[in-house]
């Protein structure tokens, strides 16, 4: 059957002239006075590296090269995160002999593709740019050079003048793996109409869960269907996995055990080393367990080496071992100042904090922990994986603590990391249920492919 969506007649609610005129013609004037703004931002981020400003004129949608590819399935995934969880969802349709048009928004989005994608691009199955921005003239530029058949955006992303223009012409563009949280939907339904529009635009929308569905549909979207969550299909590298399990069995054979902390924000890893500074002067422990702190932006990396340093605790980078970290008994905290190696520094520790959940960041992705069957502790702020943390803490996969995290009061992260470290046969039954909980939510490309499948074959009948 083929992929080829057709492009018929647009809905009229859906035509350029139903969206807010006068509201995008604000939206449009704050773009173009906010433009020099965002060349200075890129330009000050190439104090971490100069890439920010590599391919520059893509993002304006001009100087793609000879090398366009056009007919493709665009896939949109803003930055690391969507980038992985896309994987599958790529992976489905490269299988199919499909060429996919990728683009980011962030230089780690990019190096991210780059490195899953490697082979694909390199035979000409994947071509990578930035999405412009939201420019009217930049927009209609990069359609224009791409000519995709079908736009498929990951999770949260919704830009209005990308959006608005493609049920102009026809362009299905849905949103996939998508969420919303209920401060996100209150948010949008202040903006009135202008906000609920923007959403009606999309051809469909291929929810996560029955909560985020049922909060697109309190908006006015009527093409909504609850598909799963793209994260749990995410294969995890096997090399990776099996360096983390011969670390994992070092540790072990020396009787220590190690607590990962994973795509913490910043504000959490002060709140962290607090923690664990506090747990190792407890003395609890007759071998001292281990920290693996991993900041979730790799700009933050040597911020975060200083604050371990403030805190008085003997720390390593991980870039300073190869395989594993040989004689780390005298080191209190692993700092993980790597790229794409979650699935080793899961699959060697015992129990993971969750980044993102102390502090109201609304939560990192459990769902990779939890497929390399590691027990995962969350805050209080989980709404970005709102029902997949409800869902592992019901399966028993993941434990809440509750507390006011704060530098002045980090005694309930402690005194949980404390109470779970001393029952080795708790998490050995959180490992368990939490490999349980990853297989049993799989399922979310084929559900995905087919229904976009079911889409194109109502177009083709009408």
């Amino acid at each position: 059957m083929s992929l080829t969506p057709s492009l018929g007649p647009v809905p009229k609610e859906l035509q350029y002239g139903a969206r807010p005129k006068i509201w995008f013609a604000v939206y449009q004037l704050l773009w173009h006075l906010l433009l020099p703004f965002a060349f200075i931002r890129l330009a000050w981020r190439t104090r971490h590296s100069s890439e920010y400003l590599n391919h520059f004129s893509e993002r304006l949608g001009f100087a793609y090269g000879k090398t366009t590819i056009q007919g493709s399935v665009w896939i949109h995934a803003v930055s690391v995160g969507e980038t992985r969880a896309a994987q599958p969802l790529v992976e489905a349709y490269l299988a199919r002999g499909e060429t996919i048009l990728l683009t980011h928004m962030t230089l780690n989005g990019r190096r991210t593709g780059a490195a899953l994608f490697e082979k694909a691009i390199a035979a000409g199955q994947l071509r990578q740019v930035y999405l412009p921005y939201d420019l009217c003239w930049s927009v209609a530029n990069f359609i224009r050079a791409f000519k995709p058949k079908l736009g498929l955006f990951m999770e949260t992303e919704a830009w209005p003048t990308i959006v608005f223009y493609c049920a102009d012409i026809g362009l299905p563009l849905f949103l996939v793996n998508a969420r919303l949280s209920e401060r996100s939907a209150r948010r949008v339904n202040r903006f009135g109409n202008a906000g609920r529009s923007l959403f009606q635009a999309f051809s469909g929308i291929l929810a996560q869960t029955q909560l985020d569905a049922d909060r697109y549909r309190s908006l006015g979207v009527k093409q909504v269907e609850v598909v799963g969550n793209l994260k749990f299909d995410v294969p995890l590298d096997p090399s990776l996995v099996q360096q983390g399990k011969a670390w994992k069995q070092e540790l072990h054979g020396e009787q220590r055990l190690m607590v990962c902390a994973a795509s913490t924000r910043d504000g959490e890893e002060a709140i962290i080393l607090k923690a664990w500074k506090d747990l190792l002067l407890d003395n609890t422990f007759e071998i001292a367990p281990l920290l693996c702190l991993v900041p979730r932006h790799p700009e933050r990396f040597p911020e975060v080496a200083n604050q371990i340093e403030d805190a008085g605790l003997k720390f390593r980078r991980r870039t300073e071992w190869i395989e594993t970290p040989k004689g780390d008994a005298g080191i209190d905290v692993i700092l993980g100042d790597s790229m794409g190696e979650m699935p080793m520094y899961y699959s060697a520790a015992d129990l993971v904090v969750m980044g993102g959940s102390l502090l109201p960041f609304g939560g990192q992705n459990l769902i990779e922990a939890c497929a390399a069957g590691c027990p995962v502790v969350l805050g209080e702020h989980t709404y970005n994986f709102q029902q997949a943390a409800l869902d592992a803490i019901e399966m028993g996969a993941a434990k809440r603590i509750q507390g006011d995290f704060s530098l002045s009061d980090s005694v309930a992260l402690m005194e949980g990391l404390k109470e779970l470290l001393l029952n080795t046969a708790e998490l050995a039954k959180m490992s368990s249920a939490a490999k349980s909980y990853a297989l049993e939510h799989q399922g979310a490309t084929q559900k995905i492919m087919a229904a976009l499948e079911n889409s194109n074959e109502l177009r083709l009948r009408d």
